[in-house]
């Protein structure tokens, strides 16, 4: 019960959860969003939101980007940091913009906002590609 209520944790215990937010939110991301995109762009690109004023043919290129590109690096633990950052925006822009940060449409975005921002604070972990590297 005393270790339940402990505020100490493992090195191992850190990189294994670091390890586990970046496949899943990377994961999830790219399979269920960044792909959907890339397949769809061309019937995308013409009603897709823009909500920074940028057209929606670039908004939709910049989602495209984080949402695979960037997805596949924090999966992969390369540069997760800078993947990280575009995908922060993404989300934000999404929960409090197109969302009007209404929890209960932008639930997801919200939820990823999360992910990626604790993966962009706290870094890949040792189970990645930047730690080989020594980034």
């Amino acid at each position: 019960m005393k270790k339940l209520l402990s505020t100490s944790y493992q090195e191992w215990a850190f990189d294994t959860m670091m390890f586990i937010i970046r496949i899943t939110t990377g994961g999830l991301i790219l399979v269920n969003h960044g792909f959907q995109k890339l397949v769809k762009y061309s019937s995308l690109q013409h009603k897709f939101g823009d909500p920074l004023g940028i057209g929606t043919r670039w908004s939709l290129l910049l989602v495209i980007f984080a949402e695979v590109f960037c997805a596949i690096l924090i999966i992969a633990g390369l540069f997760t940091r800078i993947a990280a950052v575009p995908l922060v925006i993404a989300m934000g822009v999404a929960f409090f913009i197109a969302h009007n940060h209404n929890i209960n449409e932008g639930e997801k975005a919200a939820l990823f906002l999360a992910g990626f921002l604790a993966i962009l604070l706290c870094g890949p972990g040792r189970a990645s590609i930047d730690r080989l590297t020594g980034n």
